[in-house]
């Protein structure tokens, strides 16, 4: 995990936003720590958690043009792991359900960005979303609400 945030801030683009001190250190530690106590993580090895966490943590902040960066550099570091799957099950559903409803397309890379903002807000304390007029933002944390919130009760929500 150091390895990995040394060499994004030696070849990633100097950003505001990116950083790869110990409040890095901490959201990653706490992301795997979330992630490995799910039983639905169980088969798991720690690489992939690892490597989970740190996508889970990193991407959406990264601008698109380091992200093939990013994935270079995570592939280096974690030969042979292979990116573990993910099985959103009743939230996937939801999210696709309500993005009808609000006469949206759930395309899949709109559905990432969804996965990316439930993701960050599972491990950090504040967010803020920024990004161009028209990008999406509003559209993602509102699908994200109304997908969170129909399944209100339910074991995991």
């Amino acid at each position: 995990m150091v390895t990995t945030f040394k060499l994004c801030s030696e070849q990633l683009s100097s950003q505001d936003h990116y950083d790869y001190g110990m409040r890095a250190v901490r959201s990653v530690i706490n992301a795997a720590g979330i992630l490995k106590m799910n039983p639905e993580n169980a088969n798991n090895t720690e690489d992939q958690l690892l490597l989970r966490a740190l996508r889970d943590v990193n991407v959406p902040k990264f601008l698109k043009d380091d992200l093939p960066l990013f994935e270079n550099i995570i592939k280096d570091l974690f030969p042979g792991t292979n990116k573990p799957e993910i099985d959103l099950g009743a939230l996937m559903v939801q999210m696709k359900k309500v993005s009808i409803e609000k006469n949206l397309q759930p395309t899949q890379a709109f559905l990432d960005k969804i996965i990316q903002l439930y993701d960050t807000i599972i491990v950090r304390h504040g967010l803020m979303l920024v990004g161009p007029t028209g990008g999406g933002k509003t559209s993602n944390y509102k699908v994200l609400a109304g997908a969170m919130s129909n399944l209100k009760g339910t074991a995991e929500f």
